[in-house]
C-alpha cells in the first residue's frame, strides 16, 4: 500500500491518537486512554455550535516556512491565515485525489472555521465543557473534581468541527499529515494556535 493510500485509509480518529500520541506531556500514556479521548474530542468538536467570530482575518504569506496554515491570537483577536500554505494544501488535494472529500475552496473555509473553535476556546465556557467531557481529572477532594487539560484535544475538536461545519468527507486532520508527509515540506503542520 502506497504511502498516500495508507493516509487515507487510515482514520480521523486515529490521526487524534497519533496527535495526542506525538504530544510531549502523553508520553507513556496508555493507547486506549488516547483513543478515549480523540473519540470525545472528535464527538464534542463535531457537536460545537461557535458563535460568530469576532476575529479580523489577515492573510499573509510565510505559512510554509513556519509551518502554519492559520493562527488564532486572542489580542487583539486576528486569524492569520497563510495564502502560501493554503495554496499548497489546495495542490496537494488534488496531487492525492482527494477533491470529493475537500472541495474547492473548503480548505480555507475549514482554517477559518478550526481558528473559530480555538477562539470559542479562549473566550467562553465551551472549555470547561470540554474538560469535563474528557474527563482527566486532576484533583479530587472529596466529591468535588477538579478537570484537568488534555493538551491537543482542543485542536482535535477544533478539526472535528471544522469537518462538520464545511461538508467535508474527512477531518482536516489528513491534510495536516498529509503535509508533514509531502516530500517538499516535511515538516509543515496546517493549524497553528497562542501558546
Amino acid at each position: 500500500m502506497s504511502r498516500t493510500a495508507d493516509l487515507a485509509a487510515t482514520d480521523d480518529v486515529e490521526f487524534g491518537v497519533r496527535l495526542l500520541a506525538a504530544t510531549p506531556t502523553h508520553e507513556g500514556r496508555d493507547r486506549d486512554l488516547l483513543r478515549h479521548w480523540a473519540t470525545v474530542a472528535t464527538e464534542f468538536g463535531a457537536r460545537l455550535t461557535p458563535a460568530p467570530s469576532r476575529a479580523r482575518v489577515v492573510e499573509r504569506d510565510g505559512g510554509l516556512e513556519h509551518g502554519l496554515l492559520a493562527r488564532y491570537t486572542s489580542r487583539p483577536a486576528t486569524v492569520e491565515l497563510y495564502t502560501d500554505t493554503l495554496a499548497r494544501t489546495e495542490a496537494l488535494v488534488d496531487e492525492r485525489g482527494w477533491r470529493h472529500w475537500y472541495p474547492t475552496g473548503s480548505v480555507r473555509a475549514a482554517a477559518l472555521a478550526h481558528e473559530a473553535v480555538h477562539e470559542l476556546l479562549h473566550h467562553g465556557p465551551a472549555k470547561a465543557e470540554l474538560k469535563r467531557a474528557l474527563g482527566h481529572v486532576a484533583l479530587r477532594a472529596g466529591r468535588r473534581r477538579l478537570y484537568g487539560h488534555v493538551a491537543g484535544a482542543e485542536e482535535i475538536a477544533a478539526h472535528a468541527y471544522a469537518r462538520t461545519a464545511c461538508g467535508l468527507g474527512r477531518s482536516p486532520l489528513l491534510l495536516t499529515a498529509a503535509l508533514a508527509t509531502a516530500d517538499a515540506h516535511p515538516t509543515i503542520a496546517p493549524h497553528g494556535r497562542e501558546k
